[in-house]
């Protein structure tokens, strides 16, 4: 959630800023409702007060304080309406993008930061599906469409990856947690995920829970509603994920590349305004030197503006090779959500001798089951020894 009064002092650079997110109008039907809301307040306040008489009052001010109590019940409808309305449009509105951030829609108008690598000349690369062991058949007799088994080798293969990410974030200062995949609505609202991102999220109507898409919701939630005393909280999560991909028709149905329950190792921060933006560049730091240590070649990019999910202020996505598709696809992200997170899920901090304000939050992987593919693709089979230690085969075979 934007900070509203940030938002009233200055709408003219939220304009711009929230323009490049395609949120321009939205912005300005905020403002609308906002101003009705204050014009309302006052006419409110000067009501109440005329309701306050003093004594025993005579039948003439009875009669006009009976006046003024029906005038007032009026006002105080439009008030709570023009405040629904108000706080329904604050809801839906993104996080204005940093200046940083490309400008553009789509995955093509990210910018270029570096690569690393070499990517690996052969001549008739082989998919992860020709390489590993999935089962996808049997899978969509089970589950439905887009699931899918690791046997085998495959799965000796992934858990080795995800213990390999835990120790190297745990090496950075995260602190490692299982949490939970089902949550409640205020989760989904408070990281951002609810309202715009409602259609790819899986639900447990009866019980009002929700399965999550990435343990970032649950590792935000792990502080809603609290002061928290000492920053930064560093966490790094391990959890299987579930997302709809509504909208994601025919589109990258290949394999196991895009599939409806994976498993993935998050980071996530809380931190002092001041210290997030070298956060971030921490965060891609580390997710960096998994994909070096794991050898896969990739590139980093800054996410252009207006791809950028509505909790991010500002993104980067590393990108591995993949011989079969011969393209750079995303492995991993890491997004800087500023104030937008912490404000909806109500987390402040208590710095020494102040008051309490709200902190940034922020976002990165550290691994997903793609970062498996990856390995399979590049390598055609071998495995990296550096997952040797963590009970990974030193080949995969089907």
């Amino acid at each position: 959630m934007i900070d509203a009064r940030a938002a009233r002092n200055d709408p003219d650079e939220f304009r711009r800023r929230l323009a490049r997110k395609g949120a321009a109008e939205q912005f300005d039907a905020w403002l609308a409702a906002d101003e009705r809301w204050r014009a309302v307040v006052p006419r409110v306040d000067e009501l109440r007060a005329k309701t306050k008489v003093k004594g025993k009052p005579t039948p003439e001010q009875l009669e006009e304080l009976t006046k003024v109590k029906g005038e007032l019940k009026q006002a105080e409808l439009e008030l709570v309406e023009a405040d629904a309305a108000r706080e329904l449009l604050l809801s839906q509105l993104p996080n204005p993008p940093d200046n940083s951030v490309p400008d553009g829609y789509a995955e093509e108008d990210a910018e270029e930061i570096r690569t690393w690598g070499e990517v690996p000349q052969l001549d008739d690369p082989k998919e992860h599906t020709d390489i590993g062991r999935f089962d996808m058949e049997r899978a969509a007799r089970l589950s439905g469409s887009r699931f899918g088994y690791m046997i085998g080798d495959t799965a000796l293969l992934a858990l080795a990856v995800y213990r390999f990410a835990l120790d190297a974030v745990a090496a950075e200062g995260f602190l490692p947690v299982l949490p939970p995949v089902l949550v409640r609505e205020e989760a989904m609202y408070g990281t951002g995920f609810f309202p715009t991102d409602r259609s790819n999220i899986y639900a447990l109507l009866e019980d009002d829970l929700y399965l999550t898409g990435t343990s970032e919701v649950a590792l935000a939630g792990l502080h809603m509603d609290e002061i928290l005393e000492e920053l930064p909280l560093r966490y790094a999560g391990f959890s299987t994920n579930f997302r709809r991909e509504a909208g994601a028709a025919g589109k990258d149905t290949r394999g196991m590349f895009r599939v409806h329950q994976f498993n993935k190792v998050e980071m996530f921060v809380f931190c002092e305004p001041s210290a997030s933006g070298e956060e971030h560049e921490h965060l891609l730091s580390i997710e960096e030197r998994i994909l070096q240590g794991l050898q896969i070649p990739y590139r980093v990019v800054n996410v252009a503006a207006g791809d950028l999910g509505a909790p991010a202020a500002k993104k980067y996505d590393c990108e591995g090779w993949f011989p079969a598709q011969q393209r750079y696809r995303e492995l991993t992200s890491t997004s800087n959500t500023t104030d937008f997170q912490a404000r909806r899920l109500g987390i402040r901090h208590r710095g020494s001798g102040k008051s309490p304000e709200t902190i940034h939050t922020l976002n990165g992987t550290a691994v997903t089951d793609r970062t498996v593919l990856a390995i399979l693709e590049n390598f055609q089979g071998d495995v990296p020894d550096v997952l040797r230690q963590y009970g990974a085969p030193a080949t995969v075979s089907r």
